[in-house]
This record gives structure tokens, C-alpha cells and sequence, in this order.
């Protein structure tokens, strides 16, 4: 019996890392949906400055197992509390937009991490413009073959902590 060589070995671990990988790194077409669900949930995000929630409505995974602990202070968690931290803020209309900075986005086969800078401007309570420039981590999963949130985390900004 002819021995292979012992590279043989290193090289079918390769190959099955790689198919592996591919598969855990999510498809092209996840990596295009990832791409959408966040320019959805910035769109959504600058809806709510205006009062509309319905856009943010859609974009998130209405599970027991959501998380969000947003510029205002606080840790809501699953759906009935995330959402009523939406609507309080909303109920502000705080005006101006926010757009994605810097963005980094780690794909799974179900789960994507998206890290940011969320850069822009809203108004205080006083009414005067404030200069938003906070860190966001979000995090989306796969439910039904569409993404959604589950969590959105940022840094406080001060005129708005509780």
C-alpha cells in the first residue's frame, strides 16, 4: 500500500475550512440583504425623527429575545419593550437624520453583526441642534429568508439620557 504524503492531510483540512467557511460566511445573496435590512433600519431610524414608526415597525424581529439599549440610557429587551422605547422616542420627533459611518459588517449563515459610527444631528430639548457622533453596534438574524433586527446598541448621547 503506497502512503500519501503527509501534505495530503493539511490540504483536505483546507478544503473543508473553505467549504466550511463558505458556508458560515453566508452567500452572496445574504451578504446583499445584510447590505439592505441596514440601509432599511437607517431609513426607518430618520422616519422615527419625524414620528413615523411604521418603517421601524417592519425592520425588526418581533421575538422575546430582542435587545435595545439606545442614546437615551436603559436595556429594553424583547419586543413589547423595545418597541415602547421606539414609540417614546418618537413621540419626541426629535427632527434632523443620522447616517451610517465606517460600517463593518460580520456575516453568519442566520446572524450579522453590523458595527458604525451613526453621525448627524437632532434637536435637544430645547429645540437647538445637537451634533450627534455615537458608536451602534446592530445585529440582525435571518427569519422566514428575510433579515431583521434584533439589537441595537449605542453609545448615550447627553441630551437625551434619562
Amino acid at each position: 500500500m503506497r502512503k500519501k504524503p503527509a501534505y495530503f492531510g493539511v490540504i483536505v483540512l483546507i478544503a473543508v475550512a473553505l467549504v466550511s467557511a463558505r458556508t458560515i460566511l453566508g452567500s452572496d445573496d445574504d451578504k446583499k440583504g445584510v447590505n439592505e435590512a441596514v440601509k432599511r433600519f437607517y431609513v426607518a431610524l430618520n422616519a422615527m425623527f419625524t414620528g413615523n414608526l411604521d418603517p421601524m415597525q417592519r425592520i425588526w424581529s418581533h421575538a422575546d429575545d430582542v435587545t435595545y439599549m439606545g442614546p437615551a440610557g436603559g436595556y429594553r429587551t424583547g419586543w413589547d419593550q423595545v418597541i415602547s422605547d421606539w414609540e417614546a422616542q418618537a413621540a419626541m420627533k426629535l427632527g434632523g437624520r443620522v447616517t451610517p459611518k465606517n460600517m463593518r459588517i460580520t456575516l453568519g449563515r442566520d446572524l450579522a453583526v453590523v458595527s458604525n459610527y451613526e453621525i448627524g444631528e437632532n434637536s435637544g430639548p430645547d429645540g437647538m441642534p445637537q451634533e450627534v457622533r455615537i458608536r451602534a453596534t446592530n445585529l440582525f438574524r435571518k427569519e422566514d429568508g428575510k433579515w431583521k433586527m434584533i439589537g441595537h446598541h449605542t453609545d448615550l448621547l447627553p441630551f437625551l439620557e434619562k
